[in-house]
């Protein structure tokens, strides 16, 4: 049973080698680009609305309502990003249940991307937010001495968002490998519809998390902007 799509290779651009990896993300963004192109030719803010625009409308507000509750801030700066990485993750795992199609996600190499979009991202919002010596003063807190385990704590703990999401797509696909050859015709079935619910979770923890870590990089004062519990 094939673990992940980077070991298959499906053809060569030149010298570079396209793996399955490669190609179901872009089948993955040229969905969203289409559903997009789609909603935009028919787009409204008056009259009746199409099933598309109020499903991503749907999908934008509940993101929004969701940054704007983690956060305690107004969700427009955070809005693409958070939102792409929901959607994408989203996608991907929701066309699992596509016979033959193997989640971009369950690729490391995909998820260490994307933990990786997070770990600049953080910085980057913490800046435009908190500016230079704000920002850098969060690493010196409660004490100077804390600043290598602050930097450290930065990295192990994107490196755990990757590994996360990694190994709950994996196990997941693991699981379904073992229920298909005990009865193949009975738990595919159960397992295609976990897979919606479970990939629809994950992206949502994923996009959750990286607003907690942006949220801790933005709050102005200890405390502010995180969700209760934290």
């Amino acid at each position: 049973m094939q673990m992940t799509p980077d070991g298959t290779i499906l053809f060569h651009l030149g010298p570079l080698p396209v793996n399955a990896t490669i190609l179901y993300t872009w089948i993955v963004m040229g969905v969203l680009i289409l559903s997009a192109l789609l909603v935009r030719l028919r787009l409204s803010d008056t009259g009746e609305l199409t099933r598309w625009q109020n499903l991503w409308e749907a999908v934008v507000e509940t993101i929004a309502g969701q940054i704007r509750e983690v956060s305690g801030q107004e969700p427009g700066p955070y809005l693409p990003f958070i939102g792409t990485l929901f959607v994408f993750i989203a996608l991907s795992n929701i066309l699992a249940v596509v016979p033959g199609f193997q989640p971009p996600t369950g690729s490391l190499s995909t998820t260490t991307a994307l933990a990786l979009c997070v770990l600049i991202a953080v910085p980057l919002f913490g800046l435009a937010r908190r500016g230079v010596g704000g920002y850098l003063r969060s690493y010196i807190q409660p004490s100077p001495l804390m600043a290598p385990f602050n930097v450290m704590g930065e990295l192990t703990r994107t490196l755990a968002l990757a590994i996360r999401l990694y190994g709950n797509v994996m196990s997941g696909t693991v699981i379904a490998g073992i229920l298909i050859s005990i009865a193949p015709f009975f738990f595919p079935v159960l397992m295609q519809l976990l897979g919606l619910l479970t990939g629809v979770i994950q992206a949502y923890i994923f996009a959750i998390l990286a607003m907690v870590y942006i949220a801790s990089a933005t709050r102005d004062r200890p405390g502010a902007g995180m969700p209760k519990g934290e």
